[in-house]
């Protein structure tokens, strides 16, 4: 789960998880690679600073992977 805010500046970054993610998914699929660049992505989402970069950078999703272990 990603956090609702920023853990430094405290600006809302959780509204832009689902839109950073499709448009990273829809990228790869289009470059057929895992390494791509995401500053693009992160700019027309009006993620500036680097904290809250770092914050979308950085998370790993694992509800997925715990869910298993009920």
């Amino acid at each position: 789960m990603i956090p609702v805010r920023c853990f430094t500046c405290g600006k809302v970054i959780s509204s832009v998880w689902d839109e950073y993610k499709r448009r990273v998914e829809e990228r790869k699929k289009e470059l057929g690679t895992d390494e791509i660049e995401v500053g693009d992505i992160l700019d027309e989402l009006g993620i500036e600073r680097y904290c809250c970069r770092r914050m979308l950078l950085s998370h790993v999703e694992l509800v997925d992977a715990l869910a298993k272990y009920q």
